[in-house]
């Protein structure tokens, strides 16, 4: 049974896009074969439930500092074979949630650690077809955040697999609408985030 966990931390606002977990788990229904809980999982990082959820999300616009144990259980879970898919709400490389979460990810793997991914890599065909890399969100090309379209997303990788997700381009906000909606829209913009937790539990 798959059940989408966000991640809650002490700094920041971790409780953003409420919408959107209940948008991408009814694609998953919609879509795959999968045994989908349809609700929402939020867990403290801080707490050792993190390591029985497969797929964890972690968002924001403002600053994250993750305590001492949030910092352990974080590395943790990543060095086991765990999931984080980290959303930038701001959708801007030098805003306060994209410099902070960043320096975070340097103090637990190093600076080195997180890196552009190319845009043929397998998560852009782990179940849809995503042949130019990760798809644009109406963010980027409103021109909010810091004007610009990122045509990548970056990651960390363990042993050949991502581990931590990062993206720059607010896939949160895209997706943060009540899924009866979707009927309207000409392409189904969830299907990426599929491709995200297919990516997740199958690699």
């Amino acid at each position: 049974m798959f059940f989408f966990t966000r991640l809650q931390y002490e700094s920041g606002d971790w409780d953003v896009d409420q919408r959107m977990p209940s948008n991408l788990l009814n694609s998953l229904v919609e879509y795959t074969t999968l045994k989908v809980d349809t609700r929402e999982n939020i867990i403290p990082l801080s707490s050792d439930e993190i390591f029985r959820c497969p797929f964890c999300y972690i968002s924001g616009h403002k600053l994250v500092q993750f305590t001492k144990k949030e910092k352990e259980n974080f590395e943790q879970y990543i060095k086991n074979g765990g999931f984080v898919f980290a959303d930038d709400c701001n959708h801007d490389i030098d805003g306060l949630f994209a410099k902070s979460f960043e320096r975070q990810m340097a103090d637990i793997f190093g600076p080195q650690a997180l890196n552009k991914i190319p845009n043929n890599h397998k998560i852009y065909n782990a179940f849809f077809e995503f042949e130019d890399g990760p798809p644009t969100t109406s963010q980027e090309l409103n021109g909010w955040g810091d004007d610009l379209v990122h045509d990548y997303l970056k990651a960390i990788e363990v042993n050949g697999r991502i581990g931590v997700l990062y993206s720059n381009k607010d896939y949160g906000c895209e997706w943060d609408y009540d899924f009866r909606n979707k009927r309207w829209y000409k392409i189904d913009n969830t299907k990426f985030g599929v491709n995200i937790v297919m990516y997740a539990l199958t690699s």
